[in-house]
C-alpha cells in the first residue's frame, strides 16, 4: 500500500524497517525531519534516539554503536557532514558499517537553506582525511529515498563501509507516495567483528591507528582491495533514451528531475536527446556512460553546483566526445526550459569543452 509522506521521514521509516535501532545526529536545515520523525519512532520500536550536542559528538556515538554491532544512522547537511568529516574517516578506517545522510543545502560556509547538490566533492572524493572511500547513493525520488536506505544498510554491512545517501533540500521537504517493499528479513547481529563481549571466542579489537607504518600500508592495501571490488560490481545508473541519442545529458538527483523533463521537450522538438542518471556518485557508473555513447555526439552534464561531477562526466567519456556544463548555485534551481536551451546549444557545438551557466 502506497502512503503519502515527506522525503525526510520516509528515510526515517525505511530505517527502522531496515533494522536501524541508533541514531545520533544534531538538527540542520532542511534535513531536521529526520531526527524529529526518529524521535518519536525509535522509542516505538525499542530502537535508540539520541540529539547529541553536536555533529563531532553524533559522528563518535556512531562510531561507538557500529562498533558494537548495531545498524545505526546520523543525518545532516552539508556545514554539520563538515563537521563529521574527521568522524567519517575514523569510520572507513576502523571498517565499520553506519549510513550517513546529506541532504544538501546552498554553500560554501553556512550558505542558505535552498536546495543545491554542491556536496558531490564532499561526497566522492572522501571530505576527511586518508585514503579512504564512502559509497554514495543519490536517490531521484521519494520512493528511491525509501528503497536506497534500506539498501544503504546492506551494502554498509557487506563491505563493513560508511554508505552515504546524498539527496537535496527538494527531495527531504517534498512529498510523494511511497511504498515500503517487503524485503528478506536480515541477521543484523551476527557480526564475528563487533565489540560484543568477548566470552567464547578471542577478543576483537576495532581500531584505525598503526603507528608502525609497514602496518598502516598493509591495511590501507586490504582497504583500496575492497575498494576495487565495490568499484566493479556495485556502480549504478539509470538510462532514459539513450539508444539513438545524439545527445545524452547526465545528470543525478533532482537535477536529473528536470532533465528528464527537458529531453522529453527536446524530442518533441525532433533533438535526439537522451539522459544517463548516475544511481551511485561512488562508485561512479562509467561503465553505463561509455556503453550508452552510441551515436552520441555530445555530452551534456546538468547539475545545481558549479560543475562537480563534470569532472567525473569528462573521465567516463575519456575525451571521446565534446562534453559540456550546465548549472545554476547557490540554492537555484533550473528549470526545463532553462536545461532545454543548454541541449538547443550544445547541439550545435561540434568541438570543445564549453560551459554555459547562468
Amino acid at each position: 500500500m502506497k502512503v503519502l509522506m515527506k522525503g525526510n521521514e520516509v528515510i526515517g521509516e525505511a530505517a527502522v524497517r531496515a533494522g536501524c535501532r541508533a541514531f545520533f545526529g544534531y538538527p540542520i536545515t532542511p534535513q531536521t525531519e529526520l531526527p524529529e520523525y526518529l524521535a518519536h519512532r525509535m522509542p516505538e520500536v525499542g530502537g535508540f534516539f539520541l540529539q547529541a550536542e553536536s555533529e563531532l559528538a553524533a559522528i563518535n556515538m556512531v562510531y561507538g554503536a557500529a562498533g558494537a554491532g548495531a545498524r545505526v544512522m546520523t543525518s545532516s547537511s552539508g556545514p554539520g557532514i563538515s563537521l563529521k568529516a574527521e568522524g567519517i574517516s575514523y569510520l572507513a578506517g576502523a571498517q565499520l558499517p553506519c549510513v550517513i545522510v546529506n541532504i544538501m543545502r546552498g554553500g560554501p560556509g553556512l550558505g542558505g537553506i535552498q536546495p543545491s547538490q554542491a556536496d558531490y566533492f564532499q561526497a566522492t572524493r572522501g571530505g576527511g582525511h586518508g585514503d579512504y572511500r564512502v559509497i554514495v547513493l543519490a536517490p531521484a525520488s521519494v520512493q528511491e529515498m525509501a528503497d536506497l536506505t534500506a539498501e544503504a544498510f546492506e551494502l554498509a554491512d557487506r563491505y563493513r563501509n560508511p554508505v552515504m545517501l546524498l539527496g537535496d533540500g527538494i527531495l527531504g521537504q517534498m512529498m510523494e507516495a511511497v511504498e515500503f517493499k517487503p524485503r528478506p528479513a536480515q541477521n543484523t547481529t551476527n557480526k564475528h567483528w563487533a565489540t560484543t563481549g568477548r566470552r567464547g571466542r578471542s577478543k576483537n579489537i576495532i581500531n584505525s591507528l598503526y603507528l608502525d607504518p609497514e602496518l598502516l600500508e598493509k591495511h590501507n592495501q586490504k582497504l583500496q582491495q575492497k575498494y576495487s571490488q565495490i568499484a566493479g560490481t556495485e556502480s549504478r545508473a539509470e538510462t532514459y533514451r539513450t539508444e539513438d541519442a545524439a545527445i545524452i545529458v547526465v545528470a543525478f538527483g533532482t537535477a536529473a528531475r528536470i532533465a528528464r523533463t527537458a529531453v522529453d521537450n527536446a524530442r518533441a522538438r525532433g533533438i535526439r536527446a537522451g539522459l544517463i542518471r548516475p544511481i551511485t556518485l561512488w562508485p561512479f557508473p562509467e561503465p553505463v556512460i561509455r556503453e550508452s555513447l552510441g551515436e552520441c555526439r555530445a555530452v551534456l552534464t546538468v547539475e545545481m553546483n558549479a560543475g562537480q561531477m563534470l569532472d567525473d562526466v569528462r573521465l567516463a567519456v575519456n575525451g571521446t566526445r565534446p562534453v559540456h556544463f550546465y548549472g545554476r548555485m547557490g540554492g537555484m534551481v533550473p528549470s526545463a526550459a532553462e536545461v532545454l536551451r543548454a541541449i538547443e546549444k550544445t547541439g550545435g557545438m561540434d568541438h570543445g569543452h564549453e560551459s554555459c551557466q547562468a
